[in-house]
């Protein structure tokens, strides 16, 4: 029974994350209910959701390829503050993560509602990427170190953070933003998901049944997504994300 939650959880998470993105709303509270501690469910679920990451970068590539100049300095970035978040998390135990789960998610929910509007207002002031670069390329740098390390601590709502960045940096082609979201997504992923493993943080299992199902439904998704309205999607995600964070936190300061 286990199992079958554990991937309906990752079709439902990835099908969203095709459709709308925040399918770490779903994967990560099931593999808690699944019975794994706070901590393994966490970078379980990074380690769920990488493929979905990789699929659609692979997607985006032609977005990307323009400005593959910029993908080792955003790689290297992304490395160092994936691998420092996953560190940090490796850190605390289960009783001191559970006690900050409730902010996270309020964080990552409140980033996901407003994100769009966000990244429509750093973007129009924004004169382009060049003049970014100008003003302030290692603030800029920082910034996005600061975000991977988030990444690495706790995925959900990690895209959303991205794409405000990237219209801080100054980008504006939607595709080509996507993109390198995916992108910087997988490598600040794959440096949370060895960084796990190498201490045996991640419930294989459990974890891979998630990633099973999420390849489904992201391929699914992808395959029907005409029959399904984004924003319909967008708000089942708000209404259970902002759900979710309440159950959080009265079951935490109850």
């Amino acid at each position: 029974m286990t199992f079958i939650l554990l991937f309906a959880a990752g079709l439902l998470g990835g099908m969203i994350n095709s459709l709308a993105g925040g399918g770490s709303f779903v994967i990560f509270p099931a593999l808690l209910f699944a019975g794994v501690p706070p901590v393994l469910a966490n970078a379980s679920n990074t380690y769920a959701c990488l493929p979905g990451y990789v699929s659609g970068a692979v997607g985006y590539w032609r977005h990307i390829a323009p400005y593959r100049e910029k993908l080792i300095g955003y790689s290297m970035i992304g490395l160092v503050g994936g691998y420092l978040g996953a560190e940090a998390l490796m850190r605390i135990s289960d009783a001191q993560f559970s006690v900050i789960i409730p902010w996270l998610m309020a964080f990552a929910v409140t980033i996901y509602i407003f994100g769009t509007r966000i990244n429509r207002w750093l973007a129009s002031r924004s004169s382009g990427s060049r003049h970014a670069a100008r003003a302030g390329a290692i603030g800029l740098g920082l910034l996005l170190l600061a975000i991977s390390f988030y990444g690495g601590f706790f995925n959900a709502g990690l895209g959303i953070v991205l794409l405000a960045w990237l219209a801080l940096a100054g980008y504006t082609d939607v595709h080509a933003m996507n993109g390198l979201k995916l992108l910087i997504s997988v490598v600040v992923s794959v440096a949370a998901v060895v960084r796990f493993a190498l201490t045996g943080s991640i419930a294989w299992v459990e974890g891979s049944v998630a990633l099973a199902g999420a390849v489904v439904g992201g391929f699914a998704a992808a395959y029907f997504s005409h029959l399904v309205p984004a924003k319909m999607i967008r708000g089942f995600v708000i209404v259970y994300g902002v759900g979710l964070t309440l159950y959080f936190f009265w079951t935490t300061y109850s």
